[in-house]
């Protein structure tokens, strides 16, 4: 039984072999050589049934022998995971070991397991193995196979986990009687046919794009029951499960799953409609809350009249593949924010006005950016400090290097995809992103791949320094100080009224004093909002700091498996601590409580001393429970899946 190397046959000798079925406890030898001498002529008293002669000396019983194979704790115990046939043969070995010649072995095998064996050739001796039924050849390297070369007994034949690119050189003559046939985790590119009696085929995680073309070639195996097809490009369409269906009348089971009878019904006539269909796949991302971000604001001190004036904002970013079929980039701008940071209002606090805020959310939109806009990230991302770069002549390309800031590589997409970004938001204990974004890609071999690694989300912390364009004179007067004036000025004219008008009508007197303190109050909100407004014009910024809070992969294999939708909850562990909560829960406390301790303060002094002990006792009630959350963002990746006929005619009208 000798073949090449690299062959079937030369992998079931080699396995033949470990089992050591010619060496003890195995086979004839000193332990048991009495048992196999050859045999002389008795008298006839001799053949009377007696009790069996005890063994020689220093031989062993077969009951003995077989323990020493059966027992798990033995050292000539087989491995774990061995097959039944290899627990008969050993012990074959032992009882009768006369009868395991070639022969025995090409008529005992009715199925061979040889798995991860580095078998590239399927040879002919394999035809010697006459009640061969079932033939096992995963994860070798396997690119062809001669169907000669199969014994015309074979049912089964599984060849998962090879090198196989098409199924033309099987379909040239197979086994008549072949009923399964496993193709999975291969490089299939085309269909088949010829396989009259198939009637299960697991085609699963190949590289089949063109749905139509391939049901086309299903229909033409009439037994065909059971069909896997999930994990190829062709299978992230969303008609895919009821297109396949309708046109496979005969299907009982696609991809694991039961086909009902109500979904024969919901998908009846799409089949008719499949060169209508477009060759394209939908995903919808989105991105909810984000909890447990460190306010970092609360370490900074408080600006200056000259400046600078810091803010913060938080975001998430996330990759996907790039669809280099598509005619044009339909995701609008291309995460501006990090190209080229534009003034984010939304960040400046307390003191921005809630209008110009709303106006700079409505300015932002999210998008992808490419590789090849790396270069500009580079240019306008800093990493570290705060002083923007110096603008100087550089001659050489590492005097550029140095002057460039270090762009985090976890900010980068990975190759040959897109990375996105949802809207920036100021600091809060949670964080609302409300971020959905629907991608739509034609090009499904790299969407494969791509769901394959998964996608990378990172959240992001960007810190922005605001100048005074023209730094305010010490010396010149502020603009509020003589706003104050006026008003003083003003109110004493309105004192003097009051006193004139007191002895005329006490009523109309205090009417009068409600309505001038109203129109007051009213004309200094405006003139505080236009000093902002005024103060947000006249700011210069810096590039943006940017500091990764979290960054971790999101596996996104289960959409090739069948899953509708991926959803999980990225956790990046604990980064707040009890110092900085402690400043922001104060922080928090006095812009709640001021307005309310201060007119309980001037009712009554007294209290104050209740109030300070009370704001005690707040403390260390908060150290007491202070359970920091861990830093999370919440992520959801659906695939769209048409329910029914008229759901994808509709989609493909719209």
């Amino acid at each position: 039984m000798e073949a090449p190397a690299g062959t079937v046959s030369a992998a079931v000798r080699e396995h033949l072999r470990q089992l050591c079925l010619r060496e003890f406890p195995c086979g004839i030898g000193s332990w048991n050589k009495s048992r196999f001498l050859p045999q002389t002529s008795r008298a006839w008293r001799e053949l009377v049934p007696r009790e069996e002669e005890a063994v020689s000396p220093g031989e062993e019983t077969v009951e003995d022998l077989l323990g020493l194979v059966r027992s798990p704790h033995s050292p000539w115990a087989l491995p774990e995971g061995s097959s039944a046939e290899d627990r008969f043969l050993r012990e074959l070995a032992i009882q009768n070991p006369l009868v395991l010649k070639d022969s025995f072995f090409y008529t005992y095998f009715k199925s061979l397991r040889v798995v991860d064996k580095q078998v590239s050739l399927v040879d002919k001796d394999l035809l010697k193995f006459v009640k061969l039924e079932e033939l096992i050849l995963s994860a070798n390297l396997i690119k062809e196979i001669d169907p000669a070369n199969l014994p015309p007994t074979l049912k089964v034949l599984e060849l998962y986990g090879n090198k196989m690119s098409s199924m033309e050189c099987l379909c040239a003559g197979p086994p008549p009687g072949l009923q399964h046939l496993g193709l999975g985790h291969n490089k299939l590119l085309g269909p088949l046919e010829s396989l009259p009696n198939l009637v299960s085929l697991d085609l699963s995680f190949n590289d089949l794009t063109d749905l139509q073309s391939m049901v086309a070639s299903l229909r033409t195996l009439p037994c065909l029951r059971l069909l896997v097809l999930q994990g190829n490009p062709l299978a992230l369409v969303p008609y895919y499960r009821g297109f396949t269906i309708d046109s496979l009348s005969r299907l009982c089971v696609l991809d694991d799953i039961t086909v009902a009878s109500s979904e024969k019904h919901q998908f009846r006539g799409l089949r008719h409609s499949g060169d209508l269909l477009t060759q394209e796949a939908q995903l919808v991302v989105t991105i909810g809350n984000v909890r447990g971000v460190l306010d970092t604001s609360v370490l900074d001190p408080e600006p200056g009249p000259q400046g600078p004036f810091i803010t913060y904002s938080y975001y998430v970013t996330y990759d996907f593949v790039e669809d280099e079929e598509a005619e044009g980039n339909g995701y609008g701008g291309v995460l501006a924010e990090i190209v080229k940071p534009s003034p984010s209002t939304e960040q400046l606090g307390e003191d921005v006005p809630e209008e110009v805020v709303e106006e700079a959310e409505d300015s932002v939109e999210s998008g992808p950016v490419s590789q090849s806009q790396l270069g500009e990230m580079e240019e306008s991302l800093v990493s570290g400090g705060s002083a923007p770069l110096p603008r100087t002549s550089v001659d050489s390309a590492e005097e550029l290097a140095k002057l460039r800031p270090h762009l985090d590589p976890r900010l980068c997409p990975s190759p040959g995809t897109v990375l996105f970004s949802t809207v920036r938001k100021p600091w809060a204990d949670v964080i609302p992103c409300n971020y959905e974004m629907q991608h739509t890609l034609s090009d499904l071999v790299p969407l494969k791949a791509f769901l394959m690694s998964g996608t990378t989300v990172t959240i992001v912390e960007e810190k922005i320094l605001s100048w005074p364009v023209v730094p305010p004179s010490p010396d010149s007067p502020m603009p509020a100080k003589k706003g104050k004036g006026e008003k003083d000025k003003k109110g004493e004219k309105d004192k003097k009224g009051k006193k004139e008008k007191e002895e005329k009508d006490k009523k109309g007197k205090d009417g009068k004093d409600k309505a001038g303190k109203g129109e007051k109050d009213a004309a200094k909100e405006q003139k505080e909002g236009k000093k902002k407004k005024e103060l947000l014009k006249d700011l210069r910024q810096d590039p943006p700091i940017l500091r990764v809070l979290g960054s971790g992969r999101v596996a996104l294999e289960p959409l090739l498996a069948g899953e509708p939708f991926v959803s999980t909850v990225c956790d990046f562990g604990v980064i707040r601590t009890l110092e900085t909560d402690k400043l922001t829960f104060f922080r928090d406390s006095k812009n709640k409580k001021a307005r309310k301790d201060a007119m309980e303060a001037k009712k009554s002094k007294t209290k104050l001393p209740a109030a300070i002990e009370k704001g005690k006792s707040l403390v260390s009630v908060y150290e007491s429970n202070y359970h920091p959350d861990p830093l999370t963002v919440e992520v959801q990746i659906q695939l769209t899946q048409c329910r029914s006929a008229e759901e994808a005619l509709r989609a493909l009208v719209l």
